[in-house]
């Protein structure tokens, strides 16, 4: 029988795990080493739009895993997201679940396969075989441990998995994000949670549900069996946003389970609601080798519905754009399809226009009117880092601090 949650300090682990624990306090330190000149209401002098970040042959950014994923109706809004977070240096996965029509499954085949830039760094793929994903039920979490599986066997040398949907949109170029991430350690996963489950006790951890879509191709409907079940004794749950950020290492873990722990709780959220809203929460902060890795924030900006707290994110609009750009979040959630707000955000912080690529320090084209400067490209590791570093360097330096890291660790 698993024993029971805690927390682990340096002195429970063995020598070569003790490395694990001081590693995950490194990015406070590294920050203020590499950034120095931090004081209250004063920012680093993070490069300016136009200088370009030099990696050497023995030092190149951490690449990027990303999976989109996407319904029926979502395709022109895949292919937006996917221009606006496009880097060649990362890898993306791009899923059409079964509602999607045979008809929108080939045509973003096609713009996958066809753009010349796709093809030139063979970074960008769309899943084949459509997986049904019932809305709340544990076939979501199923198609994202599918994809990150895939995404383990292709390329094995990205640092992080990123999970966006077709609602989600970026804050600030890759270039922005792969310069930050370069200054932190490989093993931080960003994970929102909390043990304190509340009102979702009786909404999600209690009730047993059954997701059609797991044995076939229904995903109206999900089965509520009558009787109710106790809360687990062997681990403890951990619930929270289903966005997240998770290392390579952590990933790994996940998907090839050489403790058991991965697969006994995938067993148990297979009848849980809303399983993707607790199953790497409660997988991470009840392994004692990657709890203390966590950082307690998706790294999303998401405004909520104050009459359903925490259910029903709000549509993000053109008034929001003051508090979408001081949050300091490289993406934000949820974006109505050709809101005004999303031009703005190509205009405004990603400094492209909508057809566009972002660009970034591989982009080297002219910026004539009728033509896109990615259009022609360099060395996909160089980087040119904008304004948008600084606001991720100062949320990550809040979150990193002292009263804030360990504090809200798996508590």
């Amino acid at each position: 029988m698993r024993k029971g949650h805690r927390l682990v300090t340096g002195s429970d682990f063995p020598p070569k795990k003790k490395a694990l624990v001081l590693l995950a306090g490194l990015p406070i330190f590294a920050l203020f080493l590499i950034l120095p000149g931090l004081s209250p209401g004063r920012t680093v002098a993070s490069p300016k739009s136009s200088d370009t970040v030099p990696f050497s042959v023995n030092r190149r950014p951490p690449r990027l895993a990303y999976l989109i994923s996407a319904t029926h109706g979502d395709r022109r809004r895949v292919k937006r997201l996917l221009k606006a977070v496009y880097h060649p240096w990362n890898y993306y996965l791009l899923h059409l679940d079964l509602a999607a029509s045979p008809e929108e499954l080939d045509d973003l085949e096609d713009y996958a396969g066809s753009e010349p830039v796709f093809l030139k760094f063979a970074n960008v793929r769309v899943v084949g075989n459509a997986e049904a994903v019932t809305v709340k039920g544990p076939t979501m979490m199923s198609a994202t441990l599918h994809a990150a599986a895939s995404l383990l066997r292709e390329n094995s040398d990205w640092s992080w998995f990123i999970n966006l949907d077709a609602s989600d949109y970026p804050l600030m170029s890759q270039d922005d994000l792969l310069h930050i991430f370069s200054f932190l350690p490989k093993d931080l996963n960003f994970v929102e949670h909390t043990s304190n489950i509340g009102w979702k006790e009786h909404q999600r951890a209690r009730p047993i549900i059954v997701d059609p879509g797991l044995y076939g191709s229904d995903t109206k409907d999900l089965f509520w069996v009558k009787d109710k079940r106790s809360l687990p004794s062997t681990f403890k749950l951990f619930v929270g946003s289903p966005w997240v950020i998770l290392s390579w290492s952590f990933v790994e873990f996940c998907v090839l389970g050489w403790d058991n722990l991965p697969r006994t709780l995938l067993m148990y959220y297979t009848n849980f609601l809303a399983s993707s809203e607790g199953y790497f929460h409660t997988v991470i902060c009840n392994s004692m080798e990657f709890q203390n890795t966590t950082v307690n924030h998706d790294l999303r900006f998401t405004l909520w519905d104050t009459n359903q707290p925490r259910q029903i994110p709000m549509n993000l609009m053109s008034e929001h754009l003051g508090l979408i750009v001081t949050s300091g979040a490289p993406f934000a959630r949820t974006m109505p399809e050709d809101s005004p707000v999303l031009d703005q955000i190509d205009s405004e912080l990603l400094r492209k226009s909508r057809s566009r690529f972002t660009p970034g320090g591989w982009c080297v084209g002219g910026s004539e009117a009728l033509n896109d400067p990615c259009d022609v490209y360099d060395q996909p590791y160089v980087i040119r880092p904008s304004l948008g570093s600084r606001r991720l360097e100062g949320l990550l330096l809040k979150l990193l601090d002292a009263e804030n890291f360990r504090p809200r660790q798996c508590k």
